[in-house]
């Protein structure tokens, strides 16, 4: 148990810092957005491209990644679903989604999965499906959404190549299948920019939390209500369901992709809709709500399959 509460450690007291820096004046909204910028524009690039480079593709064509697979679409299905019916636009939908399903499998994932789960890698079939898949639809669809004027099927596919969090991930990838590894020189300080990327979101994100309304007053209970209830109730159990009866899974695998669905919402998604302006009251507030009941989640999970 120590791996989930050293995790959630880590993160809250950083989201404390960046919440008395704001308490303090040292920050204040200006400093919010650079550090989001920075992020999204330098840091994270860096950091999916170092995370990629040296991950086992392999991982990805396991079982348990059908499973988490599984269990995201089940999620989106429903916001789909209900923005439909509720006539949501679709960026609105997108943060929505991403709230719903994007598992904060970094900085949390990793010492869950190795003091949890008992093995780091276990996390990387989670890692690789949103950098990989995940998170190049929701910027293609974000950049789809905002554009000014109607896109054409060529430029809504060219549009991930310009988004730099994808270009990380796609370079990541590309050293990944040849073998290649960058040069001391060249990979030592991406490393350094890449250690700037969880600091900044979660630094961010605390001052969001000071400055702006306190969570659950910025958007509606029921809209929060159905985010969190997907991410931490749903998906979990429809990664069981279909590692279980579907893949057969075996009970160690089994507990692996039902602990890593019930990972909260992940940080970066706040820096997403911060940046396309979109939906960050509810992902500021869906991070913070599934954060806390995650711990809880977790803990039940290991105890009834572990």
């Amino acid at each position: 148990m120590q791996g989930v509460f050293v995790g959630f450690a880590t993160i809250g007291l950083l989201i404390g810092l960046g919440i008395l820096l704001a308490h303090l004046g040292i920050i204040d909204e200006a400093g919010q957005r650079t550090l989001s910028t920075l992020a999204f524009f330098v840091a994270s690039p860096a950091l999916l491209l170092t995370v990629l480079e040296s991950s086992d593709l392999r991982a990805v064509f396991s079982g348990n990644v059908v499973a988490l697979a599984g269990a995201v679409v089940v999620s989106v299905a429903v916001i789909v679903a209900v923005s439909v019916i509720r006539g949501e636009d679709l960026a609105t939908t997108t943060i929505a989604a991403q709230c719903s399903a994007y598992a904060n499998a970094g900085n949390l994932g990793l010492p869950i999965a190795a003091y949890v789960l008992g093995d780091a890698a276990l996390v990387a079939p989670l890692l690789l499906l949103q950098l990989l898949v995940l998170q190049p639809l929701v910027l293609t669809l974000l950049d789809a959404a905002v554009s000014p004027t109607r896109l054409s099927v060529g430029a809504v596919l060219a549009r991930p190549f310009k988004n730099p969090i994808t270009v990380g991930s796609a370079l990541g990838l590309a050293l990944a299948i040849s073998g290649v590894r960058l040069p001391q020189v060249l990979n030592d300080p991406l490393e350094l920019v890449a250690g700037m990327a969880v600091p900044s979101m979660l630094l961010a994100y605390g001052v969001s939390l000071r400055l702006g309304p306190l969570p659950g007053r910025g958007v509606s209970a029921g809209q929060l209500g159905l985010v969190v209830g997907l991410k931490m109730l749903v998906q979990p159990l429809s990664a069981y369901l279909i590692g279980r009866f579907l893949i057969g899974l075996d009970t160690e695998a089994l507990l692996a992709v039902t602990v890593l669905s019930s990972l909260p919402t992940a940080q970066n998604v706040f820096v997403i809709a911060s940046r396309y302006n979109r939906g960050a009251l509810l992902a500021r507030d869906a991070i913070f709500v599934s954060t806390i009941a995650s711990v809880p989640v977790v803990l039940i999970v290991t105890a009834l399959i572990a």
